[in-house]
């Protein structure tokens, strides 16, 4: 499975303009004749025979990130063009010309830079290090700085600005992994002199920092914005490893979640508020890059296990199935957890263990076992798919049964994914009421249930107020302890909620705790 195809970027609403900048009357930019020159022959010529020697192609890539930081020291990104977000005509781009030359001018350049990067990737004989590594030692070019500057304009931004900013210096940097650099066939981009890992790292971490931020953001645009080049990060182990590390995991699941719930949605969704189908497959492919690190990396496994984020995410995907291309990269992540070990890198002496059995632990508490039931039932002509169901149901299977009911009650709690079943009965919690004492007697599982009562999944709260009142009915002075842990304000919250079921639940357990003898 691969993502296919060199990484693409939209056109931009501009680009109907590009052929007619006039460089001659910019003087702002602080062009060369030697410059002006070779850009006008790149733009009269194809892309191939400007990149065809390697002098002629460093000097150009060098120009097209002279005019982006002239640009931006002269003001560009505060104008019109930086507030676009569709395409323009050809009369309304040559008008943008005129009134605002700068912000033409950088998506020009990015433009030209994201060619440049695309064709060297596609095989030539110039290489990505020959064009942006230099020296003896292929040290990363100075000018790399004017990528970044775009990014930490900071407000809203030039989405296309920031978009193929990011793309091509994740692009550019990523070239110097050593992961790339083991043998010719496993790096087409090796080709040139060697190109220095450590001159790129600074400028790794403040990309990956900076695609974390965007992923923090609630909204489809920041998070459309850092996708091409997240996916350009997952293309090196090293690159993997620095976005893991800088906490990345939580917010690329976050998105995956909350895009998921919204696409499962009946409900028509507000523009520009929700990720799209495509934009999922993207996240999920990313995170499905991800776990190939498991199995190397106590750090990775760890944060993937952290309150099950990893597995609910995928599996919410699963559940919901938007399209198939999105079940297929989530199934396989789901298998890659399952069946990662802990042998190369088992963590630090005394540290929780994390491993393909945590992993199915936590599947079987998110209700992965009735999705697999469920797709076992559909038509899937894909082998990948087919494959990874069958692997999947075995292993959780397996799991299963050497798991108490107990155990698979504490793990739906730990998960937050409630759904109803023989864990959710009067006898269940007559049998283990005083299992919620918890080892350290600190009621955590009552406590995570009381939470669990403000889920927005209305089948989850209505479940936790069940199970919250069948605590009380059946562990001795059960109703004290929910109330002094907050369960019957929470609960009453409910009892005039819109959902008829969960009203229903909530006026049982609001009874359950006022009443003595239920």
């Amino acid at each position: 499975m691969s993502a296919g195809g060199p990484l693409s970027l939209p056109a931009s609403p501009v680009a109907a303009a590009f052929r007619n900048i006039q460089w001659d009357p910019l003087s702002s930019l602080r062009l060369t004749a030697q410059e002006t020159a070779l850009l006008r022959m790149a733009e009269t010529n194809p892309i191939e025979y400007t990149l065809a020697d390697s002098r002629d192609a460093s000097m150009y890539a060098r120009v097209l990130l002279k005019l982006l930081a002239e640009a931006s020291a002269a003001g560009s990104g505060t104008g019109t063009v930086s507030t676009l977000k569709q395409a323009c005509s050809q009369t309304k781009a040559q008008e943008l010309l005129e009134t605002d030359p700068l912000g033409v001018v950088t998506h020009y350049a990015l433009a030209k830079l994201h060619d440049i990067i695309t064709t060297l990737n596609s095989g030539s004989g110039v290489s990505v290090s020959t064009v942006f590594y230099v020296g003896k030692e292929g040290v990363l070019v100075d000018q790399w700085k004017a990528l970044l500057r775009i990014l930490n304009k900071g407000g809203k931004g030039d989405v296309y600005a920031q978009t193929s900013a990011a793309l091509c210096l994740a692009q550019i940097l990523v070239t110097s992994c050593p992961s790339l650099q083991t043998g010719a066939e496993k790096d087409p981009m090796g080709k040139g002199r060697p190109t220095s890992y450590a001159s790129a790292v600074e400028p790794l971490e403040a990309l990956t920092a900076w695609v974390v931020t965007q992923l923090k953001g609630a909204s489809g645009t920041s998070v459309g914005i850092c996708i091409p080049a997240l996916t350009a990060l997952m293309g090196a182990a090293e690159t993997r490893l620095l976005f893991v590390s800088n906490g990345g995991v939580k917010y690329l699941c976050r998105q995956l979640r909350v895009g998921g719930k919204r696409s499962g949605s009946e409900q028509p969704l507000p523009t520009g508020a929700s990720a799209s189908v495509q934009q999922l497959y993207e996240l999920s492919f990313c995170l499905w890059t991800l776990t190939y690190e498991l199995s190397n990396s106590y750090n990775v496994r760890s944060e993937f296990s952290k309150e099950s984020q990893a597995v609910s995410a995928l599996v919410d995907l699963v559940s919901a199935a938007p399209r198939e291309k999105v079940v297929r990269v989530c199934l396989s992540g789901l298998r890659n957890m399952a069946t990662c070990l802990d042998e190369v890198n088992p963590g630090p002496p005394g540290s929780q263990k994390f491993d393909g059995t945590s992993f199915l632990t936590s599947m079987l508490g998110c209700g992965l076992m009735k999705a697999i039931e469920y797709l076992k039932e559909r038509q899937f002509t894909d082998p990948d798919i087919i494959d990874d169901i069958t692997v999947l149901y075995k292993l959780l299977s397996a799991n299963y049964q050497e798991m108490s009911r107990w155990e698979v009650y504490k793990t739906e709690v730990e998960s937050g994914h409630l759904q109803w079943g023989s864990t959710h009965t009067e006898a269940f919690f007559k049998e283990n009421a005083r299992m919620m004492e918890g080892s350290d007697g600190d009621f955590r599982l009552v406590k995570l249930l009381i939470a669990l009562l403000t889920s927005h999944d209305e089948d989850v709260a209505a479940i936790a107020c069940y199970d919250v009142g069948e605590f009380v009915r059946h562990y001795p002075n059960g109703r004290a302890i929910a109330k002094r842990l907050g369960a019957k304000e929470l609960v009453m919250n409910l009892i005039e909620h819109e959902n008829v079921e969960l009203q229903r639940h909530a006026l049982q357990c609001v009874s359950k705790i006022m009443v003595q003898n239920w």
